[in-house]
């Protein structure tokens, strides 16, 4: 895969980032853009991210937030390789590790950030069928529990430090009920394709020794209009200045 005739570069936030992906395989889109949007880091924290991909989601934020600490976890070889060329070549601060995230190296395993983000995989393998695309396959489904996941997550987050993540929203209970006891002050922003369509993703952010109660923010409405307008797709004014400009989109607002 790393050969130039199996990847795109494409550019992300206006063209202020070009990454490199993968043709055939996980391709990152919207998500992790909208992901890193909702993280409030400031600068001179500590960031990390489990699952890194290709580096969209940390190298948004890094974009967007100077001077972090960010490192990434990937567990597959090919795109950890092109998540720090992407990282090198957009001079952005990503210190990419392959690592299964469920044996994550030592020194991993003794450091706390002041954020922990990530995009899981949206399927549950034992109900879904696996792609025949290894990449889009671990991607998407993969072998490790979301539990694992958000367990591994909450053990990373510092004192006081936030848990941002992006799901589908048929597994909020199972988020919910992993975090309980364990991380406080969550709030959990719906995402909708359309206004007045059934939300079918949602943000959480959740605080390490929070305790406001949970709260449930408005609904990120993604797409203006009623239906589909041909190739003239347009995207609501606020997750607009998110993808054209590299906006922040705070959860809570």
């Amino acid at each position: 895969m790393g050969a130039t005739e199996d990847l795109t570069k494409d550019d992300f936030l206006g063209g202020k980032i070009a990454i490199w992906q993968p043709k055939r395989g996980y391709r990152a889109g919207v998500d992790p853009v909208i992901l890193a949007a909702s993280v409030a880091a400031k600068s001179g924290q500590s960031v990390l991210e489990l699952g890194c991909g290709v580096g969209t989601a940390s190298l948004c934020l890094a974009a967007r937030v100077p001077d972090l600490q960010i490192t990434g976890v990937e567990v597959q070889p090919e795109y950890a390789a092109l998540a720090q060329r992407n990282a090198e070549e957009n001079a952005l601060p990503l210190t990419v590790v392959s690592a299964d995230l469920r044996t994550l190296p030592a020194d991993l395993r003794q450091k706390r950030f002041d954020h922990v983000i990530m995009n899981p995989p949206y399927f549950d393998r034992t109900a879904s069928t696996a792609s025949d695309d290894t990449g889009k396959d671990i991607a998407f489904a993969g072998d490790t529990p979301l539990q694992t996941w958000l367990d591994v997550g909450a053990r990373r987050v510092g004192p006081r430090g936030y848990l941002t993540l992006i799901q589908r929203m048929e597994r909020l209970p199972e988020v919910l009920d992993s975090l309980a006891g364990r991380l406080g002050a969550i709030i959990v922003r719906p995402i909708a394709g359309r206004a007045h369509r059934a939300p079918e993703l949602f943000l959480l952010q959740a605080r390490q020794e929070g305790k406001t109660p949970f709260r449930m923010a408005p609904t990120l409405v993604m797409h203006a209009g009623e239906v589909h307008q041909g190739d003239q797709e347009s995207y609501t004014r606020e997750v607009g200045r998110v993808l054209r400009n590299g906006a922040d989109l705070p959860i809570w607002h």
